[in-house]
């Protein structure tokens, strides 16, 4: 059971480092597409045609295959959440009770 643990350990260990670096790629690859984003668009255009070409299809969640690359500018410093809801909620005014 001992050696179990030890495999389990160095997997998850192996699992932690790698999700790592890929956040540190995706973060990378952002600044780079801000950097140069008129480069960033034809480099994924020639990866989407290369792709094509061997058969396989860019998809989005909605199942469309159209590219659409949108880049949104963040202020330096700026992790701000989703904006909080000041008005009160009214949806039950004059509602039965």
């Amino acid at each position: 059971m001992e050696i179990d643990a030890k495999r389990l350990a160095g997997a998850a260990n192996q699992a932690v480092q790698y999700r790592n670096y890929r956040r540190a790629r995706d973060r990378a690859l952002i600044r780079l597409a801000h950097a140069y984003p008129d480069t960033y668009k034809q480099l994924l255009e020639m990866e989407k045609n290369a792709d094509e070409v061997e058969g396989k299809k860019w998809i989005d969640l909605n199942g469309n295959t159209n590219l659409s690359v949108g880049i949104r500018i963040r202020a330096e410093g700026d992790r701000s959440k989703a904006p909080t809801k000041t008005s009160t909620n009214e949806g039950n005014n004059g509602g039965q009770g």
